[in-house]
């Protein structure tokens, strides 16, 4: 009587969700830009599956399935009396395994709801619960919610992903004799895998095939023609269990963190089954891997590489390279020394302060108390513009050009903060400065740790003539594999006006002819670009440690690094130094040759004056009619100047906090100690620059 009582009030107080309220982890599918270009699976720990609704299942498997698991189905009332008794006495005796000949519902409640725990508590709950949802569910919700859950083997949950594992088709196209055999497939999924167990596999599909022809689901007509179907060969479902890996997988941290910041966290993303259309383009994301892969390949094992393409005009990242592997560290959004390429961002500083490009600056060694700035092998160009300090990467011309700033580094700061370097990132602190706020001289120079994603942003924004667009991944997300409803669109905005036009135009000018002159890595058929590359000294060793190419056409902006796992010398297998104007620009080239291969080439206009001089100096600026543009074997005529390799920085890293919970693989910062200047600005007594 006790049990009785206790069997009726858990009855009541048990609660049985609605049909749609039992979240199931699904799949979810990245695609490329184009909509069709499958960059990878996210595949929850439950299993790789997509769900279907009612109306996509054929009638057919639904016969199937009970022929093969609950021919009782549709008039019991959702578990079976002598199975319950056999699992009972099961676990009476220690025969856990002895069975149970559950129901549909029976095993469905334990999938969904009450677990694997082999107990008489367990099945217990399970039965209980089982009455109660036949009594709430309608059959067809019940068969509909068991099929999408229930395991068919190769990895495969669900029956839409089944028929796509074993037959290359989605569930609405399966044969009858296609679905009698996955319906056999149910009661052991590996060992009745045709490809395994193949004479089991056939008799066990007799067996359903005969169970639907007692019960009337089939004529003997049709059975007469069935054959036991062709299963496709398991390394052919290359889109099902395609899971993210090798450099794509590092895109899944990516997706997931901007997902997250718009209110979608990683349960609702899989249990939704997403299918997450990305900004990222498969020509480009294909070159700027097999750039990377090909230029490392026989290198050191400790060299490292990080790659970031950004459409300037919409900010979607067209490309993204972190690692070579899923889980692996993903340098492109860690901060690393960028070298001169920040020198950028000193040059627009200066040309929004009415300091042309015909500016002249001495390159001689500055001193400033301890010590003495000076250009990498001795490099100098006498007196020269600021123009010509920009190809040369002159050190000493750009610190007196930070210098005549109004306020110093402080507004190199703010000028790369309104390009797009973030001010601040969540887990690593505020940008740009030391721990105590200084903003240190060495900034110019890129003292700074800057991550590759930022750099490519922040170069974009002058590709963009001076229209910052916040870098996004996802363009769009819909349920339900792509069938459902769309859960998030990305909001295209026109973009902001961070830097004035006239400013963005004369710096693209300036870095013109740095990439078409730099070791041959202009890029294909004269395409013009603007480019600036950076190298970080290792120390006081004369050594490098850190190697950058950063640059743009009007359609991509690509921020190329190259440094070691554990910051030590960045040299070639056969021991000579990388330079930007080496490896880094190698893997940029061939990035964005690829990213742009088929792309109307489009020219930069022709930038106003400022303070009198429009552009580089002594420069006939060429502007293409319409047709021209087309013409992809037209060169831009510019005066050659041979930069030199000069753009070496030595630096000391300054005391920034690294990320939380994640092996710094640099080695540990140097304090940096404060030499006030003549000028009352701050400068980097820990910085030695060469």
């Amino acid at each position: 009587m006790a049990s009785v009582i206790f069997f009726v009030l858990m009855y009541i107080f048990v609660r049985v969700p609605a049909p749609g309220d039992i979240p199931t982890a699904q799949r979810v599918t990245l695609v490329a830009s184009d909509g069709k270009t499958v960059l990878g699976n996210i595949i929850p720990e439950a299993g790789n599956r997509r769900e279907v609704d009612a109306a996509q299942i054929p009638e057919h498997l639904r016969h199937a399935t009970m022929a093969a698991e609950d021919r009782e189905f549709m008039t019991n009332k959702g578990f079976s009396v002598s199975g319950f008794g056999r699992a009972a006495l099961g676990q009476l005796t220690g025969h856990a395994d002895a069975g149970g000949g559950s129901t549909i519902t029976q095993q469905y409640v334990k999938n969904a709801l009450v677990g694997n725990e082999r107990s008489y508590w367990r099945k217990f709950k399970e039965l209980v619960i089982s009455m109660k949802m036949a009594n709430q569910w309608s059959k067809q919700d019940i068969m509909t919610a068991y099929l999408n859950t229930i395991y068919f083997g190769r990895g495969a949950y669900g029956v839409d992903t089944a028929a796509q594992t074993y037959f290359g088709k989605p569930v609405q196209e399966l044969t009858s004799s296609q679905s009698a055999m996955l319906a056999g497939l149910i009661q052991q999924p590996s060992n009745l895998d045709p490809r395994i167990n193949p004479v089991a596999s056939e008799n066990r599909w007799k067996y359903v095939v005969r169970g639907m022809l007692q019960e009337g689901w089939l004529t003997r007509e049709e059975v007469a023609k069935m054959d036991f179907p062709k299963t496709i060969p398991e390394n052919k479902n290359r889109t099902l269990d395609n899971r993210l890996s090798g450099p794509n997988g590092i895109l899944k941290a990516q997706i997931m963190r901007e997902l997250a910041d718009h209110g979608f966290d990683e349960q609702t993303v899989t249990s939704e089954g997403l299918r997450i259309i990305t900004t990222i383009s498969p020509d480009a994301q294909e070159a700027v891997i097999k750039a990377v892969q090909d230029t490392l390949k026989g290198q050191p094992k400790q060299m490292r590489a990080a790659a970031v393409t950004i459409d300037p005009q919409t900010g979607g990242v067209l490309a993204y390279y972190g690692g070579a592997q899923a889980g692996d560290f993903d340098y492109a959004y860690a901060p690393q020394m960028t070298g001169s390429s920040f020198k950028v961002f000193t040059l627009a500083a200066g040309l929004d302060q009415n300091i042309p490009l015909s500016k002249m600056y001495s390159s001689a060694p500055y001193k400033m108390g301890r010590i003495t700035i000076e250009n990498s092998e001795g490099t100098s160009c006498g007196t020269c513009t600021i123009a010509s300090a920009t190809v040369m990467s002159l050190n000493t011309s750009y610190y007196r050009l930070m210098m005549d700033l109004k306020n110093g580094p402080r507004d190199v700061r703010a000028m790369s903060y309104k390009a797009g370097i973030p001010r601040e990132i969540p887990g690593y602190g505020k940008t740009l400065q030391n721990k105590d706020g200084y903003v240190e001289g060495g900034i110019t120079l890129g003292a700074y740790p800057v991550r590759p994603f930022d750099m490519a942003s922040a170069y974009a924004t002058f590709a963009a003539r001076g229209i910052y667009h916040e870098p996004f991944f996802v363009k769009e997300a819909i349920a339900n594999g792509g069938e459902g409803r769309t859960v998030y669109q990305h909001d295209q905005q026109s973009g902001e006006r961070r830097v004035k036009e006239v400013v963005a135009d004369n710096v693209t000018s300036a870095l013109e002819p740095i990439a078409s002159y730099s070791n041959g890595h202009g890029l294909a058929g004269g395409r013009p670009s603007a480019a600036k590359t950076g190298t970080v000294q290792l120390d006081n060793t004369g050594k490098n440690r850190d190697a950058w190419m950063v640059g743009y056409t009007p359609q991509a902006s690509t921020a190329v690094w190259v440094g070691t796992q554990n910051g030590t010398a960045l040299e070639t297998s056969g021991g000579a130094a990388v330079w930007g104007s080496t490896l880094p620009s190698d893997i940029w080239k061939r990035t964005m040759d690829g990213a742009l291969q088929g792309e109307q080439f489009k020219y930069f206009p022709a930038p106003g004056a400022i303070d009198g001089q429009a552009g580089r100096p002594g420069y006939s600026y060429y502007t293409p009619s319409e047709s021209s543009e087309n013409e992809k074997d037209k060169k831009k005529k510019r005066p050659r100047r041979e930069p030199s390799d000069s753009n070496r920085t030595s630096v000391t890293r300054p005391t920034i906090p690294g990320l939380p919970g994640v092996e710094n693989p640099f080695a540990p910062p140097t304090t940096t100690t404060h030499h006030p200047n003549e000028d009352n600005l701050e400068d980097d007594g820990g910085v030695l620059w060469r």
